[in-house]
């Protein structure tokens, strides 16, 4: 069995997703949905993992990272979309969301 890729959802309903997300161009909105695509089919060469949560890192400029959790054999994804631009604020959130979802 492969591995399946699920998107997290908060308590409200929400799906996270750093803020301007939406307003990516389109080449960068067609980066991230093709690594999740390659994620979804089990093509997992550019994830590092860090206390429970791995990072799937988009190789090009600027670079754009997945943040996941594993639970058996799926991943789901925490936040996906960041850029490096501000990795303090993105990691700070990143751990909330693993925070949250682990609660569950």
């Amino acid at each position: 069995m492969g591995i399946q890729l699920r998107e997290m959802v908060g308590e409200d309903g929400s799906h996270p997703c750093p803020p301007g997300f939406e307003q990516l161009d389109a080449r960068a909105a067609a980066k991230v949905t093709a690594a999740k695509v390659r994620l979804d089919l089990g093509h997992t060469p550019n994830m590092s993992w860090f206390r429970g949560i791995g990072e799937y890192q988009i190789d090009w400029r600027p670079v754009y990272r997945i943040d996941l959790a594993n639970e058996g054999n799926a991943l789901i994804v925490l936040f996906g979309g960041s850029t490096k631009k501000n990795p303090q604020k993105a990691g700070d959130l990143t751990v909330a969301l693993h925070d949250e979802y682990t609660a569950k």
